[in-house]
Parts: structure tokens; sequence; C-alpha cells
């Protein structure tokens, strides 16, 4: 069996207890039972408005953000499903920077948990530029279920590239 590309990070035990699930064939069902619904956030609109609520709740004092959208080119193939950008300007005597959180449609039909994950990691983004225990400390006071969510979120990504790689075979 070829390696767990989104599980690489995880200890051994961790990655035989999926390799079991995915011999056995029960890696979907136990995701399905686990999310059995997607969200309902489906256009850019909506999208904002549930970034901007979250943002509003845990980071008042961040800055503001100007645009949220889903983005067709971000994926599996891109290796971001979420990215957070900031784009400087000079206005007169004064620097403003634009902000932009863009999420990968493939997020458009998740799990709400999902989607909240994604959210609150491009949101910390405002706060951490870098992937480190700040960061993480500020995504698990957003969501305190962070980590489990991005396990769980590795674990979907697998069983889509499993369905992809049976629908070519």
């Amino acid at each position: 069996m070829p390696p767990l590309k989104y599980l690489s990070a995880y200890p051994a035990h961790l990655q035989s207890q999926v390799r079991e699930l995915i011999d056995q064939g029960r890696l979907g069902d136990v995701l399905r039972k686990r999310y059995p619904s997607a969200h309902d956030v489906r256009t850019d609109r909506a999208l904002y408005e549930y970034v901007s609520e979250l943002k509003s709740r845990h980071l008042r004092n961040a800055a503001p953000i100007n645009k949220v959208l889903y983005d067709s080119s971000l994926g599996l193939t891109a290796k971001a499903l979420g990215t957070h950008t900031s784009v400087s300007r000079v206005q007169g005597a004064k620097l403003k920077a634009r902000h932009e959180i863009r999420v990968a449609t493939l997020f458009r039909d998740a799990a709400p948990e999902f989607l909240r994950m994604i959210v609150v990691h491009e949101l910390a983004h405002l706060k951490a530029r870098e992937h480190d225990k700040a960061f993480y400390q500020l995504c698990v006071h957003m969501e305190p279920q962070y980590h489990q969510y991005e396990f769980d979120l590795r674990l979907h990504l697998t069983q889509l590239d499993l369905d992809s790689a049976e629908r070519t075979a």
C-alpha cells in the first residue's frame, strides 16, 4: 500500500489504525458516521459572513478582512486548502493592507467542522504568520477541537484519494 501522504507526520500506531480501516474498507463509513452532514455555507457571500462572524467573536482587534471566497484553483493538486494573503499598498502617506481569505471549493460540500477548521486556520494567520506554537494555541482558542478536526480532515483527504484511485482503476 502506498504511504499515507496526509498522515506522514503522525505516529506509526495511528497510521496502522488508519491502514486497518482502509484494508477493511471502513474508512469512508467511519467518517460518514462521525460527520453525517454538509454545511449550508454555499456562496462566497455566505462564506464572507461566516468568516466575519468568527473573526468578530475571536479576533476583534485583528485587521479587517476585505475579501473571502471559494477558490477552485485551491485543493489537493495545489497543495493548499485555504490561503490568507495580505497585499500592502501605499495610499498617500499611509500603508494600507488588504487581507483576503480563499477556501478550496472542495469545502463547499464538506462537513461544517472541516470548513470551520480551515477558516480558523486562515484567521489565525491574521495574528501569527508562522505555524508555530502561538499559531496553534490561537487555533485551539478559536476551535477547541481543532487538532481532532485537522486529523479527521486528513482522513477525509485520504478517503478522497482512495475514491479517486478507485474510479481511475
